[in-house]
């Protein structure tokens, strides 16, 4: 079977000056490796320990719904500002290259306790942190953050006190 890296491609300079941009959505477009993939990620312990999956905006998505799916699990989405109706909880945070809020629903979190939160990568861990802050505050428990890539050098990881597993660490 090909390696998942091969399916990632880096743009550099993208979406800013400095910026390699990792981009995960080659890896959807070869079912194979799509399957085998989400497949790996729904036996994941930390996939198994939650009651909920906690997907990230935007590409999180897509890998949180098939895991989603394949575990039959619920999917909560972690949106960007103004995408979510309703009473809201939100929480801002930094990326590697900029400022942004992430919301959730405050009632879709209402049956469950323990919550994975899965996203396509994570550089800084900017965003899965703020995610798993909300979550602490509304008293819910983390189970952990799966990513598919993560990049080694920005040590995101070591914003958490829960375990991380990304499939591929670069």
């Amino acid at each position: 079977m090909r390696k998942l890296s091969e399916f990632i491609p880096t743009y550099n300079d993208f979406p800013r000056k400095g910026i390699s941009f990792k981009d995960v959505l080659q890896v959807v477009q070869e079912p194979e490796i799509f399957r085998d993939l989400i497949l790996k990620m729904s036996s994941n312990q930390i996939i198994k320990d939650s009651e909920a999956i906690i997907s990230i905006d935007a590409r999180g998505f897509i890998f949180g719904s098939a895991i989603a799916f394949q575990t039959s699990k619920p999917m909560i989405c972690a949106r960007k500002p103004g995408k979510l109706p309703g009473l809201i909880i939100e929480q801002n945070y930094e990326l590697e290259y900029g400022e942004n809020t992430i919301s959730i629903q405050k009632k879709a979190l209402k049956n469950y306790n323990n919550f994975s939160i899965v996203d396509d990568l994570i550089a800084t861990g900017g965003t899965a942190k703020s995610v798993s802050d909300l979550l602490v505050k509304e008293g819910k428990n983390v189970t952990g953050l799966l990513t598919v890539v993560e990049l080694n050098n920005l040590k995101g990881r070591d914003k958490f006190k829960f375990p991380v597993h990304s499939e591929l660490r670069i």
